[in-house]
């Protein structure tokens, strides 16, 4: 008899001998005793291990293969703001949001929470849609009809803040979680890899979205983290996560060669913002400006198409799989803004947290005894978006490039897409 065999008899006893034959534990076959005491699970002494095979499907997320890269600006740093140094680091896998946050799912968001929630929480949802208008442009239907007209449902939403972005995270978590206790069909499109890995840099965790989620009115879920069948946090992405998404240079990598060759100045292949393949070629990649009062190009022969926003799948999807990492809309991430992150933060899973380092008295931006101040933007409360918009000229749509704004406030030119952990793996 192997040695293999004579372990397991000496720990486990002759009843365990057939698991140790199968082979070592894995999550999915944990075996019918403990490897390490030899007491048999699921009986009146032994622990609960329920039976486990794979994470659930989370809605609309697309799996984003982490690894090693170089994020920083790859374009001329022409802010002169030298915020976004080239630094290696590494990402771990995660799931994001094919698309963005769209208007028909912010509305699902406020049916539910104003069945189910409080008033005051419920107007604090509210979008602001006076984000349109503009005191010397006829801006005036999208004030009305942007966010409820039916021909808006697949546009990206806007008006909405960090904070707000945040909670619907929160909300979006629980909701899931709800739909999957229930055993109910969630009737999305599955993502396109199940769940594997793990990542350690979401802000709040578990506990944080089972608190808000009470406050929202759910509370009644049955799942459980220990049984394998509840979703993690859905949340925003961490500014390098995003970057890392963007930037898609798994569709540059030869299989085996463990050199990253190739660079992208967007998300995209080639220095130009068109199309250089096929039936479609010319015709460009984003929605962005293209000059001074250039938003779409010419009546008969227009070249982005959108005035404003677009559809959120309206323009081909990075080798991720996903829609507008550049353009359309400037996307929230989770990171506090400081102009030194890169070289402060970590070089696994980079993230920027409140309160660590660089503090924000530091910053010029509040008057003293009435004298100063002012002379900087930057707090605690100051968030980073990503990705450029259907305002922002080519500059903006390389992933490296990186602005910031007030967590509370909101234009027509954010909006976001939400990510989550890869629980249980490494891949």
């Amino acid at each position: 008899m192997k040695f293999s065999n004579y372990l397991c008899l000496a720990v486990l006893g002759l009843g365990a001998l057939a698991s140790c034959k199968s082979g070592p534990p894995t999550a999915a076959k944990p075996g019918k005793y403990s490897s390490t005491t030899g007491v048999e699970y699921n009986t009146e002494k032994g622990m609960t291990v329920a039976s486990y095979k794979s994470p659930p499907e989370g809605p609309g997320l697309v799996f984003i293969e982490g690894g090693r890269t170089v994020l920083g600006s790859q374009e001329e740093d022409v802010t002169m703001t030298h915020d976004n140094i080239e630094r290696t680091v590494t990402i771990a896998s995660f799931y994001m949001d094919e698309a963005e946050v769209a208007n028909i799912h912010w509305l699902e968001y406020l049916h539910f929470i104003r069945t189910d929630s409080a008033e005051e929480f419920y107007k604090s949802a509210l979008p602001d849609t006076m984000v349109w208008a503009r005191d010397l442009s006829f801006n005036d239907p999208y004030v009305t009809y942007y966010l409820r007209y039916p021909g808006f449902r697949y546009f990206p939403v806007v008006g909405v803040s960090w904070l707000q972005a945040d909670d619907y995270c929160t909300w979006r978590t629980a909701k899931v979680n709800e739909n999957l206790a229930t055993g109910a069909s969630s009737g999305s499109k599955k993502s396109k890899k199940k769940k594997k890995g793990d990542d350690a840099v979401a802000e709040g965790g578990a506990e944080g979205a089972a608190g808000k989620a009470g406050a929202m009115g759910d509370g009644k879920s049955t799942t459980s983290i220990e049984n394998g069948n509840t979703l993690p946090n859905y949340r925003l992405p961490t500014e390098a996560e995003w970057e890392y998404a963007a930037q898609a240079l798994i569709g540059t990598q030869e299989v085996g060669n463990e050199n990253q060759e190739e660079k992208r100045i967007y998300p995209w292949d080639g220095r130009t913002t068109r199309n250089a393949y096929g039936k479609k070629q010319g015709q460009f990649l984003a929605n962005f400006k293209r000059g001074r009062g250039d938003y779409a190009g010419i009546a008969g022969s227009l070249n982005d198409g959108a005035m404003i926003t677009e559809y959120v799948y309206a323009y081909p999807p990075n080798d991720y799989g996903l829609y507008n990492m550049a353009g359309n809309v400037n996307e929230w991430v989770q990171d506090v803004y400081r102009p030194l992150s890169y070289q402060d933060v970590e070089d696994l899973n980079p993230f920027r947290r409140n309160g660590v380092l660089d503090p924000a008295d530091k910053y010029d931006k509040n008057p003293v005894n009435g004298k100063g101040g002012y002379q900087s933007l930057i707090d605690d409360h100051v968030r980073v978006y990503k990705g450029g918009s259907w305002r922002d000229v080519a500059y903006y749509l390389s992933p490296g490039t990186r602005r910031f704004m007030a967590e509370d406030s909101a234009t027509a030119t954010i909006g976001f897409r939400c990510a989550m952990i890869n629980a249980g793996s490494n891949k």
